[in-house]
């Protein structure tokens, strides 16, 4: 991966990590550092689900990759805000 990969994935990761908590109705006891990192996350292991799954590249915009990605944020959001809530 080269350095312009790398600084895309983040920035798509940041996005997605936004997206995802917006989806999540209610408050989420996790900074922004954290919902990026979970967009980050969500948005490399996504692009590897719709590669596997041959959804990644399409004519258009990859509508089914990022709503995997964002899926995946979701429950990232989810499952870090409940961990955070039972220290």
């Amino acid at each position: 991966m080269e350095i312009d990969g790398i600084i895309s994935a983040i920035v798509i990761g940041v996005v997605i990590g936004v997206l995802g908590r917006l989806v999540v109705p209610g408050r989420q006891r996790i900074g922004i550092l954290w919902t990026i990192l979970v967009g980050i996350v969500a948005a490399l292991i996504g692009t590897a689900i719709a590669g596997a799954f041959d959804v990644a590249d399409t004519d258009g915009p990859d509508w089914i990759e990022w709503l995997i990605q964002i899926g995946l944020a979701a429950v990232g959001v989810v499952a870090l805000d409940r961990a955070k809530s039972r220290r």
